[in-house]
């Protein structure tokens, strides 16, 4: 598998970690994946340091890069897609709480090519029972359509055309900013690419691993917005 270059941004979780990064090397991509370890505590750098030398995928350590402290997203896509770029290749971005089965990278790869004009193209997201979840709850109906969308696609597992990647420099993003996937979609409909959310390409999706405090957003929202506007936690 050679046709992307795949990345898995890293900040702790390390058994949702583990899952993610083993059923990516599955998909026989070892040589163009990168996981990006943005100032994980201890226990996860040893783990992400040991699977390495066991799977074999490019990792990188992004306090070897910068001082600049965590979220370090921004950075993260920059180096994503220069790398990209280089290679003439899509990025597929695969969060480090999304486990994608054997074929995910591959059908990604295939509605690429054949759907028209594409920007980003967005795996939908399910629980353990299959039902679609958090961020395409939206989605009510179950199909295997794929869907021209005016909806932001979330980065749990989305594809980055080449075309769009060449049409506008991450570096352009926000620095006020901690996350970019509803920035991104919407430059990408900007430009005049489509963004298309295959709801026939389904990934297990165990949302805010890495955040568990985002799950206030669920169980106590006035408790979580506090926290995000006195703390400026997870700028969108």
């Amino acid at each position: 598998m050679s046709e992307a270059i795949v990345i898995t941004p890293v900040k702790n979780s390390p058994e949702t970690t583990l899952k993610t990064i083993e059923a990516i090397c599955q998909s026989g991509c070892e040589n163009n994946y990168y996981v990006f370890n943005d100032f994980s505590e201890r226990a996860t750098k040893d783990l992400l340091e040991k699977t390495r030398k066991k799977l074999n995928f490019n990792l990188i350590h992004l306090e070897e890069v910068t001082t600049n402290p965590s979220p370090n997203y921004k950075l993260v896509l920059e180096m994503a897609q220069e790398k990209a770029l280089k290679k003439n290749l899509p990025l597929i971005i695969i969060e480090s709480d999304v486990i994608i089965k054997p074929d995910t990278i591959t059908e990604l790869l295939k509605i690429n090519e054949t759907a028209e004009n594409p920007g980003l193209v967005g795996a939908i997201t399910t629980d353990k029972k299959g039902n679609y979840n958090f961020p395409y709850n939206f989605e009510k109906k179950k199909s295997d359509k794929i869907v021209n969308t005016s909806h932001s696609l979330s980065f749990c597992c989305t594809l980055l055309s080449v075309p769009f990647l060449s049409a506008f420099n991450f570096t352009e993003l926000s620095q006020k900013k901690d996350w970019f996937d509803v920035s991104i979609s919407r430059q990408s409909k900007k430009m005049g690419f489509n963004n298309y959310l295959a709801k026939g390409v389904r990934v297990l999706h165990l949302p805010h691993s890495s955040r568990p405090w985002k799950n206030l957003k669920y169980s106590n929202p006035f408790l979580y917005y506090f926290k995000k506007i006195t703390q400026k936690r997870d700028r969108i």
